[in-house]
């Protein structure tokens, strides 16, 4: 019975030096060192360096709450899905009286732009108006061009 005893207590002994060594051993494994190297760069060790400059940071972990992230990725799936219904129940594209807006706009422009290419054409000089409202009459290269722009517009906003 001597034997079984001391058995236990020889296991109950080494089950104890067993905890505090692993204890001791978490302890030092999370120690962190700061220091500042010949380039200027700044380096992180679990061993502090030769220099003197090698600070010892703190830092406190605790174990990851399996509760919590479930709870976040949870809200954040919401988030998403709540997202994409409202997205999908947007109109996609001009309302209809954006549209008809938009052709009242162009059909305006189409006649300001028709009457003026007629004017061009049928106008034997084109003439703009200088800085003093002097008329300063277009020369034949000027005429074609500003023929041709209105031209473009025309075609732009009837077509």
């Amino acid at each position: 019975m001597r034997l079984n005893a001391l058995s236990v207590v020889s296991k109950l002994t080494i089950a104890l030096l067993l905890l505090a060594s692993a204890l001791g051993g978490a302890a030092f494994a999370g120690e962190i060192y700061k220091w500042t190297d010949a380039d200027g760069n700044v380096q992180y060790g679990d061993r502090p360096s030769a220099s003197d400059d090698a600070e010892r940071l703190q830092i406190a972990s605790r174990p990851t709450d399996p509760n919590r992230i479930q709870a976040q990725t949870v809200a954040l799936q919401e988030q998403q899905a709540a997202a994409r219904d409202a997205k999908s129940k947007e109109p996609e594209g001009p309302t209809p009286e954006e549209l008809r807006a938009e052709a009242n706009e162009r059909a305006s422009k189409c006649s300001m732009y028709r009457e003026r290419l007629e004017r061009f054409i049928q106008s034997r000089l084109l003439y703009r108006e200088d800085a003093k409202g002097e008329r300063v009459y277009l020369d034949e290269a000027e005429t074609l061009a500003a023929r041709e722009k209105v031209q473009q517009q025309v075609e732009e906003f009837c077509n």
